[in-house]
């Protein structure tokens, strides 16, 4: 029984995640009425966004390297009380920077709580099937922006953004902490187990502490296709509403191209980690990272709204299925010990690449008129990430003994 807890994991982890995610990335909804309410600029209160991105990806590391340490139940439970009380004195703020500190840091470093070492937890917890476990522990990250954030409209309609915001606050916090009392470390046993599917070589020997883990190559080629990845579709991801309008589509319907990328995502998470434990982590990785780069180069030639809708399918099931996967990959280099440590450094430097990608294409956009060098850089970068990901030690196969040999 206690073998199949891990999916009790597994649903504990989507449920938090798409709370915390929902709660945090809802902010875009409340642009509007927190401007006209409180005569803020649009970029001083999108300022607390930027801020949260950067504090997310430095508080992951962090929080990452603490799992390690305590497990991931007392972090969870940290994080959960700071999200709350970030978002409550975000919605009683009356001074911009208050909210500002408010919403980029407190809940910013919120975030940065709930992947690694959900992740890191996670994979503590399955032989088989890890690729899909954490595949659908991600999948609370995709489910956000369809439940939480049209909640928040509804809310924001209803009682103001002030109240909207609070409520958020408080239910968010409430429906977290309970959760995380499910989360507990995988038994020794297990956690050691090695991926039967693995299709790459572990680092010999296993690194023990930080220091160690930045020494190996495996470290920075995993961190590096991460950034490079996240920087190839980051661009995109931004400013294809923009692009879709420049080409003659409705507001509305260029809004649109999110919901059908996001969709598609959720089953790029599950389609992913199935082929993923089926044959090898890498294999899907280096092939997503490249259909990845197709699909962005091909928005070159896109103008209609349904050939948009049918590159945010592609997309969306590509970068949606390849995002989860650098967890496993970092598992069976890396073992368990030291995993919500490597998990918190490769998303820290996923977070910078995600930061390149809107003011790079927007730099291109002003330079050049029109979004085609976007879409080419981009390929190139995503180009890149696939060739990067080659370099990935693969897996040996130990000669057997002659005196193992049957007779």
């Amino acid at each position: 029984m206690e073998r199949h807890y891990g999916w009790v994991i597994v649903a504990a982890g989507a449920v938090i995640t798409c709370l915390a995610m929902g709660a945090m990335f809802a902010l875009p909804v409340y642009l509007q009425p927190i401007a006209e309410e409180t005569g803020w600029t649009r970029a001083g209160i999108s300022g607390a966004m930027t801020v949260g991105f950067i504090v997310m990806g430095i508080a992951g590391f962090i929080w990452g390297t603490l799992t390690d340490r305590i497990g991931a139940r007392p972090v969870v439970l940290i994080a959960a009380v700071m999200l709350g009380l970030g978002l409550f004195i975000a919605s009683r703020a009356t001074d911009l920077l208050v909210f500002q500190l408010a919403y980029g840091g407190l809940v910013g470093a919120s975030g940065g709580a709930f992947f690694a070492p959900l992740i890191a937890t996670t994979l503590g917890w399955f032989d088989k099937h890890r690729s899909l476990a954490v595949s659908l522990v991600s999948v609370g990250g995709g489910i956000a922006p369809m439940t939480i954030t049209p909640l928040a409209t509804v809310l924001i309609a209803t009682y103001g953004w002030r109240s909207a915001m609070m409520m958020t606050a408080i239910a968010a916090a409430v429906l977290i902490i309970p959760a995380a009392f499910l989360i507990r470390r995988a038994p020794a046993a297990l956690a050691e187990a090695p991926s039967p599917g693995s299709d790459v070589a572990p680092a010999e020997p296993r690194p023990i502490n930080m220091g160690a883990i930045f020494r190996t190559p495996q470290f920075f080629i995993l961190a590096g296709v991460f950034f490079l990845c996240c920087a190839a579709h980051s661009g995109p991801i931004f400013h294809t509403v923009s692009y879709a309008m420049l080409c003659g589509v409705s507001a509305l319907g260029a809004a649109t191209i999110y919901s059908v990328e996001g969709f598609a995502g959720l089953f790029g998470r599950v389609i992913f980690g199935v082929l993923a434990d089926r044959i090898g982590v890498k294999r899907v990785i280096v092939v997503g990272l490249a259909m990845q780069a197709i699909g962005i180069y091909c928005y070159i030639y896109v103008s209609d709204l349904q050939h948009f809708y049918m590159l945010a399918v592609v997309l969306g099931l590509v970068y949606g299925g390849v995002m989860p996967l650098y967890s496993v990959l970092a598992r069976d280099y890396f073992g368990p010990n030291v995993m919500g440590t490597v998990l918190g450094g490769i998303t820290m430097t996923s977070s910078i690449g995600m930061a390149f990608g809107p003011v790079g294409g927007g730099w291109l956009f002003d330079t050049f008129g029109d979004y085609h060098w976007l879409y080419v850089t981009s390929a190139a970068v995503g180009i890149a990430a696939a060739a990067l990901a080659l370099a990935f030690p693969p897996k040996t196969t130990k000669e057997t003994p002659a005196d193992a040999l049957p007779a």
